[in-house]
């Protein structure tokens, strides 16, 4: 695949990012392409493995090699083929996915390995600039009726791929626009929402029906959902995780969730009243994932007079841990663009009190140092170091801790059985809970993953609802060990 020697002739090129100064002005996109001409080296750079473990990093099963390839040959029209005939939405993946197949290629043993992420949305967008990504409705319906309950990547998917099967597809969402945690949780400057507006003018073309502020189960009785044939539940994992500290209930304690879907609305001009704003303010961002980063981000731009990160965890090695070798997952230090735009970040430290004035407004947290003490067989225990407490300034403390699970709504009005972690029950390559025509995929059914896993399992699910329906399905499964399909 590629150039037999591009690897050895070109070394790893990432886009670029516009000054900090300048982006920190606005909640636009701000990366900086990169020409054709480096795109088409970069793919160069893909070596002819014996075996892409490539494939095996990306939950959707991608065809890595051969797209890099048909970018390396110029072959733009048909490496977009190929890129979608594995993912509904690598426009998506492509600038927010953290990119396993890149953690597990083979180049990465030896050399900075592909930018299998950025060609992919180079591939994406230059197919819809070209033109080539159009709306195809099935030729013929089957006359079956489908409800897909949530619109993020894991409902959009499954809708998407059921339509291709023919049957009538009615997505509902309980938010005022379409895309889950793509529309809300995700801010502007990460992906902006037009991309979403794009791809779903595409998914109402083909013959998808989209119902906004639809709640299910709160707004719209779950009775009604027995006028469809089958139900898929894509409602995601959006039960917050909280800390039980003393001074939690202080104001000035902001869900990360609310902080960032506030701001996004309000960057498409809807009022929010009493907005959470991080302007002049003593900022400590308690949470060291994805979550904590758009807090980051997001404070800088709202103006804010400092910006603190805390995380239980110790500090990540800067190269991969010997610990978790390719082609796994690598434990090893992130460093986002919203990192790059100021901010102390702190490891093993722990909130020991939300300290509040006689008002109940935040003024300070107040915190311990830990160290965490491995015993063979038992969980890790957490132990606070005597002499490190400390109290820091505070306005504004936001919690990015993720999510514990699924709301338990849908799964008590239908019946549905739920797993030990909270998750609605449904044995993995089935999605079939005990309730047999409700089906449940991504975050819903798997806790909180990623946007991969959620179109996977978003494709999966509804192949295996086409298959109840009618008893076969055309429609493609990464697992080929039941009816072979093509793509």
């Amino acid at each position: 695949m590629g150039k037999v020697t591009g690897f050895k002739e070109f070394e790893r090129q990432d886009e670029k990012y516009t000054p900090v100064d300048d982006r920190v002005k606005h909640y636009k996109e701000f990366t900086v392409p990169l020409s054709e001409a480096e795109i088409t080296k970069q793919g160069s750079r893909c070596m002819d493995c014996g075996i892409p473990f490539c494939h095996s990093g990306c939950p959707l099963g991608n065809l890595i090699p051969d797209f890099n390839h048909m970018v390396h040959q110029g072959e733009w029209q048909k490496a977009s083929w190929l890129l979608h005939s594995t993912n509904n939405f690598p426009e998506f993946t492509g600038r927010l996915c953290p990119a396993p197949c890149e953690k597990s290629c083979v180049l990465g043993i030896i050399e900075d390995p592909v930018s299998i992420e950025n060609i992919e949305k180079n591939i994406v967008e230059r197919a819809f600039k070209e033109g080539w990504i159009k709306p195809q409705p099935p030729k013929t319906r089957t006359g079956k009726t489908i409800a897909v309950v949530g619109s993020g990547p894991a409902g959009l998917a499954a809708a998407q791929q059921l339509n291709r099967a023919g049957h009538t597809v009615t997505v509902f969402e309980r938010d005022d626009a379409i895309g889950g945690l793509l529309r809300y949780g995700i801010p502007n400057f990460k992906m902006e929402k037009e991309i979403i507006d794009r791809r779903v003018a595409i998914l109402e073309a083909e013959g998808i029906s989209f119902k906004v502020n639809i709640n299910v189960g709160v707004n719209y009785d779950v009775k009604e959902l027995k006028a469809f044939d089958a139900v898929v539940l894509c409602g995601g994992a959006t039960e917050r995780r909280s800390l039980p500290t003393p001074g939690i209930d202080a104001d000035g304690v902001v869900q990360a969730m609310d902080f960032l879907t506030q701001q996004t609305k309000v960057v498409f001009g809807q009022e929010i009243k009493d907005q959470v704003l991080a302007t002049d303010k003593d900022v400590i961002v308690i949470g060291g994932g994805d979550t904590g980063s758009d807090c980051i981000g997001t404070s800088n731009r709202h103006g804010a007079k400092s910006v603190v990160n805390f995380e239980i965890m110790p500090k990540p090695p800067g190269h991969r841990s010997p610990t978790t070798p390719w082609p796994y997952w690598p434990l090893q230090l992130k460093t986002s663009s919203s990192h790059q735009e100021g901010v102390e970040r702190n490891w093993l430290i722990n909130t020991k009190e939300f300290i509040k004035d006689k008002n109940g407004k935040l003024t300070a947290l107040k915190t311990v140092n830990v160290e965490w003490k491995m015993v063979p067989g038992e969980r890790p225990q957490l132990i606070e170091i005597e002499g490190t407490e400390k109290t820091w300034p505070c306005d504004l403390a936001l919690l990015a801790l993720g999510f514990t699970g699924p709301e338990s709504t849908l799964a008590d009005k239908l019946g549905i059985e739920r797993d030990a972690r909270s998750n609605y029950k449904a044995e993995y390559g089935k999605y079939q809970t005990n309730v047999p025509n409700i089906f449940t995929a991504g975050d819903m059914r798997r806790g909180q993953s990623l946007i991969v896993w959620a179109i996977s399992e978003g494709r999966e699910a509804a192949r295996q609802v086409d298959l109840y329906l009618m008893g076969k399905s055309n429609l493609p499964s990464k697992d080929m060990s039941g009816d072979l399909v093509t793509l």
